[in-house]
């Protein structure tokens, strides 16, 4: 029997999500529309032949998304995009919908399924370095930067934009996964490029953040420092160190995890050939397929979406720093900090 999936998403969901579901054996992409086709979302999850709605919107509409695509008179599943909501209230209202309609629901997190992140929580879970204690994640790339990217959603907050939400999410999430449940959050935002050309190429002003450092405290007492920027001149590779009582455990850019031991002994895991993207997709596409076939709700879902949500809420309320308030002058250039300013989402 053909498992039949829906698309609303013309971005990541045409490029990675569609091809992820037609990669797998026995399943079809029957249709994949754009976020902003009302009429086509609408009849998109009016289909009565979906075993799965995956809503890959900007986040301003995942709520509205959702709760077509939960329509009890055609039931199936339903994966979201993340962050799942604008806030933990939002998330929960779109889980108690999900509950009350008895929906199998799932948000993409898709990198827990990744094959070199799947190595690391091997490797904790295993005791092969000790006790977890920390944790230390960089991550800084040039795809906001080089080419400079145009004003749009991504940079406006009110619409769900800007990096907690685009990156600090899965961050968030695989913290979760591999430590526990955040107890603690403390975060300074920061914006270095402060001015972006729109469509028509008149200079806008961005009102969301490309960076963030950020410090998570666990309830068993584990702790996560984070810091990156998708807005960085330079891109280097980014890298997961987790500190063991017994030794040390590096993801290099998704491709090598590294075991140091105690006692100086080292050992490598080569990630297989591929797009990282597509690996975690492809996989986590699997888990769904298979678990919406067996009537089986599988994480990360809706209530992970909701957990996440509250961390990301205290780490926007942080202080927000504003290094780049200058229009750039040319492709590329970000032009040099003009101000820095802090006092929470008005700063």
């Amino acid at each position: 029997m053909t498992f039949k999936v829906g698309v609303i998403g013309a971005g990541f969901g045409r490029r990675v999500v569609a091809p992820a579901f037609s990669a797998l054996a026995g399943a079809e992409v029957v249709e994949v529309v754009s976020a902003r086709d009302d009429d086509g979302v609408a009849q998109l999850c009016s289909r009565s032949d979906l075993d799965l709605v995956c809503v890959h919107s900007p986040p301003s509409l995942h709520a509205r998304h959702v709760r077509l695509a939960l329509d009890k008179s055609h039931p199936r599943a339903v994966l979201c995009d993340k962050p799942l909501g604008l806030d933990p209230e939002e998330s929960t209202q779109m889980l108690e919908a999900a509950k009350e309609s008895g929906t199998l629901h799932f948000v993409n997190f898709e990198f827990r399924y990744l094959d070199a992140r799947q190595e690391l929580q091997s490797i904790m879970s295993s005791g092969e370095i000790g006790e977890p204690v920390e944790l230390v994640w960089s991550h800084f790339s040039t795809g906001t930067a080089q080419p400079l990217r145009p004003f749009g959603w991504l940079f406006d907050r009110a619409q769900g934009g800007g990096w907690v939400g685009a990156w600090a999410s899965h961050a968030v999430d695989t913290v979760r996964w591999l430590l526990g449940e955040v107890r603690h959050t403390d975060a300074v935002q920061g914006t270095l490029i402060g001015q972006r050309p729109d469509s028509a190429g008149a200079s806008q002003r961005v009102e969301a953040e490309d960076s963030l450092c950020a410090l998570l405290v666990t309830e068993n007492d584990r702790v996560a420092v984070l810091t990156s920027s998708f807005a960085s001149q330079a891109s280097v590779e980014a890298r997961i160190l987790v500190i063991g009582t017994a030794g040390v455990a590096e993801c290099t850019d998704d491709r090598q995890v590294t075991v140091t031991g105690a006692d100086g002994s080292v050992r490598r895991w080569r990630a297989p050939e591929g797009e990282r993207h597509m690996r975690a997709m492809v996989a986590w596409a699997r888990v769904i397929r298979d678990a919406t076939d067996a009537g089986r709700q599988e994480a990360p879902s809706f209530a992970d979406g909701v957990a996440c949500d509250r961390v990301l809420q205290h780490m926007r309320a942080g202080p927000w720093l504003r290094w780049g308030e200058r229009p750039p002058s040319g492709p590329g250039e970000a032009g040099l900090p003009a101000s820095v300013s802090s006092g929470g989402e008005n700063g």
